[in-house]
């Protein structure tokens, strides 16, 4: 599944360009302060499997106004190497390849 272009932004990691893009409205779960933020990352070129991450914050649109802060490019691409050393290979079609940074995450009250 391709990630759609609009709000995705580019990176290039090792000299391979990329497509990352977090998820503009939080999913029911991720409002409420159950689920942390997740985003997905192509590659730009030849897309083929996703990578799909679960970070260990709550979503800036949750309804409680849990405090969270923005992913940054450098942790991207830190996640990016970290998948490739992991088995992803996005240039070949596939399933999504999750990749959980979620410990630590705490669900709201």
């Amino acid at each position: 599944m391709a990630l759609v272009k609009k709000g995705s932004r580019r990176i290039i990691v090792d000299g391979v360009t990329y497509r990352w893009r977090v998820r503009g409205r939080a999913t029911y779960a991720q409002g409420l302060g159950w689920r942390p933020l997740a985003y997905a990352v192509e590659q730009a070129e030849t897309p083929g499997t996703t990578l799909v991450v679960t970070t260990n914050q709550p979503h800036p649109s949750n309804l409680f106004e849990i405090p969270a802060r923005p992913v940054l490019p450098a942790e991207v691409a830190e996640t990016i190497r970290m998948a490739r050393a992991k088995g992803w290979t996005p240039e070949k079609p596939g399933s999504p390849f999750p990749l959980d940074q979620s410990q630590g995450f705490t669900l709201a009250d």
